[in-house]
């Protein structure tokens, strides 16, 4: 299908803009930071990726389905790296971690900015399954469906009259005679739920009462699982739902964690969450400075290309800076984080964890911002060309206000450091 109804930008800028000189670009940037092995991972997915594009003809237009991706992606391994997964058989080798997750969603978002952000809400639902299968078949099962792109898959958190204050819920479950339990309840502005066929759902036995909250894993085809798609005019491609959850039976087998344990569960996952979104943020930042750097010294005004002109060269050195000084912040966080996963077997000790977690924070809330801007910034640095439907700019212009407003970045992860600042206060 043709990328755009109308050409905007001329054949010569559009074909330096493809996604193998975009790669060609980023690598230039980052091969003096990254070590041998962590670019030649990179670079095996950037091939990968510009060998998908060039062999499916895929043009990224405004009506091409993203979720057909996923298989393709799925099937090489491009989902999740979080995890070793040995117990699915993914074969990952050494090739897993934060740092390998952080540079191949470096390297999905250059293909498909919204379709990265769906990868994200998969992986969000891959991780509490990876953590608490428990060699239990059915969970097996669905991770390894998640991982491979076969199934996609999204977590149930924020309702219509909570947000995501996930301590006082209204979604409530309540545990059978078999050891059952049936759910309902409505959530809403879950990233994936109306193409997903696993969800990770969260419900408590009272309202508003945390010490009762359950996690279970879904299967959408059940009984009592209704949801809708909720319209976000800035990610056309994503499908984001609302669900109506009635006395949905959860069988026993699929739950994750029981009364009480559901809280455990979620706050030990949002220190990988929060790190997940801060890559995600700096790998929009690079997309959109790309883009920009090679448009500006292509477009041409008053006889010369605008890169030579202040209020644009200087404004894309800003941003330059500010993100290639954040993603060293970020990989040096992923790389510490995994370093003390592995010494201490996957239970990092409390104290150490909760002195990462306060980190994680903070460069989440820092790329949240930084990446907002500076794609808005590029944007209007390219005028038209940047927010017509010709390039993957109004892509990012779109992702990067989704991830600080879905992400609950700004005001949440400000409370949360506040706490930290606390904590450290009561150290003295």
């Amino acid at each position: 299908m043709a990328k755009f109804e109308v050409q905007a930008v001329n054949d010569e800028i559009l074909s330096k803009l493809s996604l193998r000189n975009r790669y060609k670009w980023l690598n230039m940037n980052l091969q003096a930071i990254l070590t041998k092995k962590q670019f030649e991972f990179l670079k095996e997915v950037e091939d990968f990726a510009v060998k998908v594009e060039e062999e499916n003809n895929f043009t990224h237009s405004m009506d091409e389905d993203i979720y057909q991706y996923m298989p393709i992606f799925g099937a090489e391994g491009y989902i999740s790296r979080g995890h070793k997964f040995d117990e699915i058989d993914m074969g990952y080798g050494e090739n897993y971690g934060l740092v390998y997750d952080m540079l191949r969603c470096l390297a999905v978002d250059f293909f498909d900015p919204q379709f990265n952000m769906s990868i994200g809400a998969t992986t969000l639902c891959i991780n509490p399954v990876a953590e608490h299968h428990d060699n239990v078949d059915v969970r097996l099962k669905a991770l390894k469906e998640l991982c491979t792109g076969k199934s996609i898959g999204c977590i149930l958190i924020t309702e219509p009259e909570r947000g995501s204050d996930a301590t006082h819920m209204l979604t409530t479950c309540e545990e059978n005679d078999d050891g059952s339990f049936s759910v309902s309840g409505t959530k809403i502005y879950n990233t994936n739920a109306p193409k997903s066929q696993y969800a990770v759902c969260y419900a408590t036995t009272t309202e508003n009462d945390w010490k009762g909250m359950c996690q279970f894993l879904v299967d959408t085809s059940w009984d009592g699982w209704n949801c809708s798609r909720a319209n976000i005019p800035w990610v056309p491609k994503l499908w984001i739902g609302k669900e109506e959850l009635k006395d949905m039976r959860v069988p026993k087998e699929y739950i994750l964690g029981g009364p009480g344990e559901g809280r455990t569960n979620l706050f030990e996952g949002l220190l990988t969450e929060r790190l997940g979104i801060a890559y995600e943020d700096i790998a929009q930042s690079w997309g959109a400075i790309t883009h920009a750097a090679i448009y500006a010294n292509m477009r041409e005004q008053f006889k010369s290309p605008i890169i030579k002109f202040q209020g644009v060269g200087f404004t894309l050195t800003h941003y330059w800076a500010r993100t290639a000084n954040l993603f060293q912040a970020i990989l040096k966080f992923a790389e510490n984080y995994d370093e003390k996963y592995e010494k201490y077997k996957g239970e990092i000790p409390g104290p150490i964890r909760q002195s990462l977690a306060i980190q994680a924070s903070q460069l989440k809330y820092d790329a949240a911002i930084l990446t907002e801007r500076c794609c808005y910034e590029m944007a209007n640095l390219m005028g038209g060309a940047g927010v017509c439907d010709n390039t993957l700019i109004h892509d990012l212009l779109g992702v990067s206000r989704i991830q600080e407003v879905v992400g609950g970045t700004r005001q949440i992860q400000q409370y949360i450091m506040s706490g930290g600042l606390r904590g450290l206060y009561k150290g003295l």
